[in-house]
């Protein structure tokens, strides 16, 4: 399936086409119909002759209603862009034209129509100006059908043409993460809300919960429907009939999205490029009252400049901060497109790509782009999680959960070690850490232990134990959090383990500190999951181990104050709550 906006200037045939094409007439109210002019989007398909089916898109080519057009080319394919060979390019001719390019559309065809009654001079120099206007665009060596709906003239030529674009033209990406701009929203006698809109990014099945955004609110796919044919689960890159349980149809407007709420980051504020059109009169600057659109939806915008500069000239790039009022926030990706519309003016200015959708550099310093790299350097770390909710990129941790720059890995390890230094034989106070050096402690760090809560540097272990202390080391690290009962005549290596804070003594029990600090990160990572608090049971579980041992380790953890009892569960203790609370 591809689905293909119509475009052109008003009265050019737009509709017409569409109607000769798939046997539907895709203006549906009454005023349209009496009119002749098509005023909000409309929605048809067809077969081609090679089997395949496709969707339009077809959009009202009047000034007046660019908005509703801009709702409806956000998630197509391809164009189908229509020029009247009696009128030539006209100014919407120009605006959707320049529309279809800043929201990256690389494909299409062109349809010359109302040829019937032109000579075939004519007909080709109504062609040749077309070209010039196409010409160093995406349209330019785009096929021509030369078309004439009322005269019978090239509709077959179109459907074979519109074959061969199809077969160029890409399929739509699966990125696992589904996104559904809604353009309509009705409700059906029996039925209840129905919304539709393209479906991109990834699929769609019967009974998914997802949310709707930005209201944030949980529905239910009670059915899905393409073109009058009802499926169990459809792909991305159909349009798409939406069955929804749990809100009324009044609560869902255009520009609203659907979304599974877990992988998306939701915002207000964007870093973007923008190309100001040459088109404007006057180079573009942060006074003035401006609109994003994106998606299906307009928003209205305020603008600053990034870099210093003051304004940016016709014809030319730059980069922008956009904080999005109205229904906000919005659940975007680096790499979507938008448009900007002047609104004093109701003008087309420009547009460009979405590059960052959490920017935290001041609009002087920033340098967004789109690369996953920019984010963690100027963060210096991210947990993976949430660096894919900002990017729709999964990337592989560099220690525990998260993504840091070798650089900045090897500085904590380091500050980790002058912190074990600077405690002295004392040692310095886990609580002291940040949550980050934390994270990078509990994978281990070479020269550094944690002996009752408190940071120390290792001893050195080649040559200062005896063989006794060495063999007894050995043992307890084997086996970790179940070490074995140790005779009386082990107590000498023991406590010698001990004064190099190698070991502890727990009761009866001795556990190497390697132990004691994996405890301490298996604890952190229940606490991060069981927000409540762990059970016992639930720690024996992560430790691998039995009630006899989990209960005085539990005890021990209790007792340093990096966990604390709170009824049957285990929370955060105050040294690993202070520690938590650093970012």
């Amino acid at each position: 399936m591809r689905v293909i906006a119509t475009a052109g200037h008003v009265d050019h045939g737009k509709s017409t086409l569409v109607t000769a094409l798939t046997g539907t007439d895709p203006d549906r109210w009454d005023e349209e119909k009496v009119r002749g002019l098509t005023i909000d989007l409309g929605f048809a398909s067809t077969r081609l002759p090679s089997g395949a089916e496709i969707s339009f898109v077809d959009v009202p080519g009047h000034g007046r209603f660019v908005t509703n057009m801009l709702a409806g080319v956000s998630a197509v394919d391809a164009c189908l862009f229509v020029v009247a060979a009696t009128d030539g390019w006209k100014a919407q001719s120009e605006e959707h034209f320049r529309i279809l390019e800043l929201l990256g559309i690389s494909r299409g065809l062109v349809a010359l129509t109302k040829v019937g009654g032109l000579d075939e001079e004519l007909c080709q120099f109504a062609a040749l100006k077309v070209h010039e206007h196409l010409e160093g665009s995406f349209l330019a060596g785009a096929e021509m059908v030369f078309v004439d709906v009322l005269a019978n003239i090239g509709v077959d030529e179109l459907r074979s043409a519109l074959d061969r674009l199809v077969a160029a033209t890409p399929a739509a990406a699966d990125r696992g993460r589904p996104r559904l701009w809604v353009d309509r929203s009705f409700a059906v006698r029996g039925a209840g809300t129905v919304v539709t809109g393209t479906l991109i990014d990834g699929p769609l099945s019967l009974n998914d919960k997802i949310a709707l955004e930005p209201s944030n609110r949980t529905v239910r796919v009670r059915s899905l429907e393409t073109h009058h044919r009802s499926l169990q689960k459809a792909e991305p890159g159909r349009r798409l009939a939406v069955n929804l349980a749990g809100i009324s149809h009044h609560e869902v407007l255009r520009g609203h999205v659907l979304v599974r709420p877990e992988q998306w980051h939701r915002t207000r504020v964007i870093d973007a490029s923008l190309h100001v059109l040459a088109s404007v009169e006057q180079p573009l600057t942060a006074r003035g009252a401006f609109a994003v659109y994106i998606g299906s939806g307009d928003f209205p915008a305020r603008l600053r400049i990034i870099g210093g500069s003051r304004a940016i000239n016709p014809g030319h790039d730059g980069a922008v901060r956009l904080w999005l009022r109205g229904q906000v926030p919005l659940p975007l990706l680096p790499g979507d497109h938008y448009v900007l519309r002047e609104l004093g003016r109701s003008q087309t200015v420009g547009g460009g790509t979405v590059l960052d959708v959490d920017p935290i550099v001041s609009l002087l310093r920033a340098t967004p782009d789109t690369s996953r790299e920019r984010i963690v350097r100027e963060r210096g770390w991210i947990e993976a999680d949430k660096l894919e909710r900002l990017t729709g990129q999964r990337s592989a941790p560099t220690i525990g959960r998260i993504v840091m720059t070798p650089t900045m890995l090897k500085a904590i390890r380091q500050e980790i070690v002058d912190a074990a230094r600077a405690g002295a034989e004392a040692g310095a106070d886990l609580a002291s850490l940040s949550a980050i050096h934390r994270i990078v402690l509990a994978e281990g760090v070479p020269g550094v232990t944690i002996v009752n809560g408190r940071l120390t540097k290792v001893q050195q272990r080649s040559g200062s134990l005896s063989p006794e202390a060495s063999r007894m080391l050995a043992l307890l690290d084997a086996h970790p959090w179940a070490p074995p009962v140790t005779p009386i005549t082990d107590r000498a290596a023991l406590r010698e383990l001990e004064r190099q804070h190698l070991a502890v003594q727990i009761g009866e029990l001795w556990f190497s500190t390697t132990a004691i600090d994996a405890a301490v990160a298996v604890v952190s990572d229940l606490l991060d999951t069981l927000r409540e608090g762990f059970s016992v049971a639930a720690a024996r579980v992560a430790l691998g181990t039995t009630r006899k041992y989990v209960l005085p380790l539990l005890a021990y953890l209790d007792a340093s104050g990096v966990t604390r009892r709170k009824g049957d569960l285990r929370i955060a203790g105050p040294r690993m709550a202070r520690s938590r609370q650093r970012p």
